[in-house]
């Protein structure tokens, strides 16, 4: 009879979709879903913990596609991202912390977390190699970008944990961009043109003179940095100018060669009546 092959299809396709639905088929109970969850992440994170990465990353992201819902999805996230981070993938795990970020709002105690990793990771990210000119020599751009994202996290969690370690961090850098601007200032000084110099160095003691209300300014560098602005004014006859520069060091720095140097700069111009 010829509807007994339409019976036998009928019957192989409802169990084949009856298979399917079983396989896909969620947890009863709101509880039995979050246990599967837990230990699913838990055995993912097994493999993070003993840095078997490219494991712990597919695990994980199986906790994240199964189990949208729990908060599980939401920690292998930040999981995977740490698992490109370990393995100093810096871009990629900035954009997934990014991401994170933008998609979980409300997890102030996770992006806090995401944010102090994005900010240590673009520090990781500046170039250092003993096969390229001297840091201040090089292109800043990688630097800049480290310098913002750092002061922003210390601006927005100055109370926070990692806030210590990425405080120092800024003076590492605002020490580099500040060496940066004075090797520029003085490739200027050398070709005599005073007023590029000048204002390259009165921009780096304007934007890195301090990290912040409550930070010490970039240490001696602010002297150095003061001491050839004012050195550069004598040689233009600014002399009031050349004065203010030296009175600051020495309010500033009562030690150091700066500051030596800049006492002898204030006799001199006392002793020209300047």
């Amino acid at each position: 009879m010829r509807w007994r092959p339409l019976v036998v299809v009928f019957f192989a396709i409802a169990a084949e979709l009856s298979l399917c639905s079983c396989e896909n088929e969620p947890p009863k109970t709101a509880l039995g879903y979050t246990e599967n969850a837990k230990r699913a992440y838990e055995t993912a994170l097994e493999a993070f913990n003993a840095h078997r990465w490219i494991e712990a990353q597919t695990s994980m992201r199986e906790v994240k596609r199964k189990y949208s819902y729990s908060k599980y999805a939401r920690l292998a996230e930040l999981r995977i991202a740490d698992a490109d981070y370990e393995q100093e993938k810096f871009v990629e795990a900035i954009h997934e912390y990014k991401d994170f970020i933008r998609s979980h709002r409300s997890e102030e105690e996770d992006v806090e977390y995401a944010r102090a990793r994005v900010a240590e990771a673009t520090y990781a990210e500046i170039p250092e190699s003993f096969l390229m000119p001297a840091a201040e020599e090089r292109d800043q751009a990688a630097v800049v970008d480290s310098y913002k994202e750092l002061r922003t996290y210390v601006s927005d969690y100055p109370s926070a944990k990692p806030t210590a370690h990425i405080r120092e961090l800024v003076r590492q850098v605002t020490a580099r961009l500040v060496r940066h601007e004075l090797y520029v200032a003085r490739f200027y000084l050398a070709k005599d043109n005073y007023q590029a110099a000048v204002a390259r160095i009165e921009y780096a003691v304007h934007t890195y003179g301090a990290t912040g209300p409550d930070e010490p300014p970039a240490g001696g560098l602010m002297a150095d940095a003061l001491l050839l602005l004012g050195e550069t004014y004598l040689k233009m006859h600014r002399w009031p100018d050349a004065r203010q520069a030296f009175e600051a060091i020495v309010r500033s720095s009562a030690e150091g060669p700066s500051a030596i140097q800049a006492r002898r700069y204030l006799d001199y111009l006392a002793k020209r009546g300047t």
